[in-house]
């Protein structure tokens, strides 16, 4: 979620550009830029702030790296689609063994050994 103050700079300065197939907002300065300066470029999420929620070619546009907005991207047949990090979600990888999966495979060592002095 935006702070006040992302949501009143948007409101004053900002100017819609294209919405992400998964409703993230994109915008940039309303104002042209002064002495060779690059207009403001930024992104208002859908839900909770998670910036790998952005797919590549947005975050491209976002830093510079091409001009024009993205238009509808179609993806070749070895590209998967884009998809947020999962990582501290109930969605994460958990590996065999892991004791955060709550299971631990048969003829498999304990994940660890206790250390004990002699």
């Amino acid at each position: 979620m935006a702070t006040m103050g992302t949501r009143l700079f948007t409101l004053l300065r900002g100017e819609l550009v294209a919405e992400d197939e998964f409703g993230n907002r994109y915008y940039q300065d309303r104002r042209p830029p002064r002495d060779g300066a690059r207009r403001r470029r930024w992104v208002i999420y859908k839900g909770e702030d998670e910036a790998s929620k952005v797919p590549p070619m947005w975050h491209a546009w976002l830093h510079h790296v091409i001009d024009q907005p993205p238009e509808k991207v179609t993806l070749r047949p070895w590209q998967k689609p884009h998809q947020p990090n999962p990582t501290g979600t109930p969605e994460a990888y958990r590996p065999p063994g892991d004791m955060l999966a709550g299971e631990h495979p048969e003829g498999m060592p304990p994940p660890y050994r206790a250390w004990r002095p002699q």
